[in-house]
């Protein structure tokens, strides 16, 4: 049996159909007449031997082989966009927009967002800093991508590294031996301040919250004063700051993934940058 010739107008036409669960606007989106489209769905459901809709006077609906087709009907698509685009030489344009917690968006990101600017040049890339929990939210509305922190054995997506929680305190003082221990972290809604704040408790180690902060650079300022001791990712210590040894007063830290979501509209042009940005990040050396 003989594979079926998967037209890409017949695609693009169930495509915009699934979308809209509309002939007429699918038809106007894609600036043909109601007609046409219905007659390349048909076609495209002829070829495939399955139903992809249900029709009736009233709406329009995907069947299940319809909605479990839609998803390869998009990636061959894509998959055929990016193709034209790398071959034809042409050149990507558009906006990327990109979420980041601070020790990426300030240590890692910089010199990697450089190399896809220099690679897409027509391309406008943001980048906003913040929590993970807070910019996963919104991913979508506000970002094309967002580089976040998981615990170890996260599922969602995609794993680009994975991290060590580490106490840290200042070079030259002992801080991680004064009790109550003094213990400066970020805001609530933090993997790290959950993290120590639980082992701290587990472990019935006595703590105080010595100081708050969203930014990272000045949670580290204050504990390399001696101050405080903080948690960090093994990879981003700072100069001026040590590793807290295991086997000493404070209790272990769980591990970390770093992942990296995308947004499920992606244009051809996103996804190519961030195709290239994913690459670079699993490369890099990390805390460099």
């Amino acid at each position: 049996m003989s594979t079926p010739n998967l037209d890409q107008d017949l695609l693009r036409a169930f495509v915009a159909v699934a979308e809209h669960l509309s002939f007429t606007r699918a038809a106007e989106q894609l600036n043909r007449t109601q007609a046409t489209v219905s007659l390349q769905v048909r076609r495209l459901e002829e070829r495939l031997g399955t139903t992809l809709f249900r029709r009736s006077t009233a709406r329009v609906e995907l069947t299940a082989a319809g909605d479990g087709f839609l998803t390869d009907a998009r990636r061959i698509l894509a998959f055929s966009e990016q193709a034209v685009a790398r071959l034809s030489n042409q050149k990507v344009t558009g906006r990327i927009r990109i979420g980041v917690m601070e020790d990426y968006g300030t240590k890692v990101l910089p010199r990697l967002l450089a190399d896809v600017a220099e690679r897409f040049p027509l391309v406008q890339i943001e980048m906003e800093i913040g929590l993970t929990a807070r910019l996963l939210k919104r991913l979508g509305p506000s970002f094309d991508a967002v580089i976040a922190m998981h615990p170890e054995g996260a599922a969602e997506g995609e794993l680009i590294s994975r991290e060590r929680a580490i106490w840290a305190a200042a070079e030259d003082q002992a801080v991680e031996e004064l009790d109550p221990l003094p213990v400066a972290l970020s805001h609530p809604d933090c993997l790290f301040r959950e993290w120590a704040i639980k082992a701290l408790n587990d472990a019935g180690r006595p703590w105080r919250l010595a100081y708050v902060s969203p930014s990272l650079a000045a949670v580290e300022a204050l504990v390399k004063q001696g101050l405080a001791v903080t948690v960090v990712k093994g990879s981003m210590l700072a100069p001026g700051l040590r590793s807290v040894a295991e086997g000493s007063n404070l209790p272990p830290l769980p591990g970390a993934e770093i992942r990296l979501h995308r947004s499920r509209t992606l244009t051809p042009s996103a996804t190519l940058a961030i195709d290239h940005l994913a690459k670079r990040l699993r490369s890099a050396p990390l805390g460099s």
